[in-house]
């Protein structure tokens, strides 16, 4: 089939390889303007956009397609699909009406639970058991068209959103090119008015610790939000960012500091910290960040 693919982040990257390995032919890519990055502020591809570049395909960035010019451009590469992950945008009715057979969408969770823009994140933060990742044929509505096809994984203790999202960005790309190898073969299915959660963006203000919940609360929230924006706390008057971390069967004051390493009470039980990251650093091992930062055990923090 003729493809066009349309992503941003790194977690669309394998989803564009596997394809351009396929038998399927991609005549465009799209993805988001180049953005000012680094201290420089200088304009910084997307990842996407990279990786489209060294495989020799065209890439195309508009703002969004509101210009009918934009709308004509992608109207006349006469696509017969266009495969959507991560783009960054709610395509409108006269794009995802242009190729032949619509416009199929890569969504990292198990679709209804976390429609919206950080399925990751809200899996792991709210406990979840398990996610996966769903081959959706996209209407104009946020993540609510039908299910062509889906893949579960379990989320274990350890993961992380980088990690995590590493998983599911593979298990996807394999998906995707497995549906559309038999495109005809796949009938979409209604998702259930049931169980809909909404994966709303992370927000910063989310990203401090309170020490008086639970270890186990605390614990989701780290790995969650590892490795942006990061889960912090301030210590010596720093923000140290919490990155990964692990429950321990010890208890004490909420926020006080124990005498094993990088270790903090909580609400309940406490957590060992695994990896951190001071401000304008890069992130380290517990142990070896500790070697030049100083943390008093029986100190408090808030």
């Amino acid at each position: 089939m003729k493809l066009v693919f349309m992503g941003t982040p790194k977690f669309s990257v394998p989803a564009l390889q596997a394809l351009n390995e396929s038998s399927h032919q991609i005549c465009a890519v799209y993805s988001q303007p180049p953005r000012p990055a680094g201290r420089g502020k200088k304009l910084k591809v997307s990842e996407v956009h990279r990786e489209a570049l060294d495989m020799g395909l065209t890439v195309h960035h508009p703002e969004n397609f509101k210009s009918e010019k934009d709308q004509i451009i992608f109207r006349n590469l006469n696509a017969d699909v266009a495969v959507v992950v991560a783009y960054g945008l709610l395509l409108p009715k006269p794009i995802l009406s242009s190729p032949k057979l619509g416009c199929v969408n890569i969504h990292a969770s198990l679709l209804p639970r976390w429609r919206g823009a950080a399925p990751i994140q809200r899996a792991i933060m709210d406990g979840d058991d398990e996610t996966g990742v769903c081959i959706m044929k996209m209407n104009e509505g946020l993540d609510t068209g039908p299910i062509l096809s889906s893949a579960k994984i379990k989320i274990l203790d350890n993961d992380t959103s980088k990690i995590l999202s590493e998983k599911l960005s593979l298990e996807g790309a394999k998906l995707i090119v497995k549906v559309l190898d038999t495109f005809s073969s796949y009938s979409a299915q209604a998702q259930s008015e049931k169980g809909i959660t909404y994966a709303k963006k992370i927000d910063k203000s989310e990203a401090k610790i309170d020490w008086s919940l639970s270890a186990e609360t605390i614990d989701r929230k780290i790995r969650a939000l590892s490795p942006f924006p990061g889960a912090w706390t301030e210590i010596n008057g720093e923000r140290i960012k919490l990155l990964n971390s692990k429950i321990i069967d010890k208890e004490n004051k909420p926020g006080m500091v124990l005498n094993d390493g990088f270790s903090i009470a909580c609400g309940t039980k406490a957590v060992k910290i695994i990896e951190a990251q001071r401000p304008g650093k890069s992130a380290q091992k517990s142990d070896v960040f500790l070697l030049g930062f100083k943390l008093q055990p029986g100190m408090k923090l808030d």
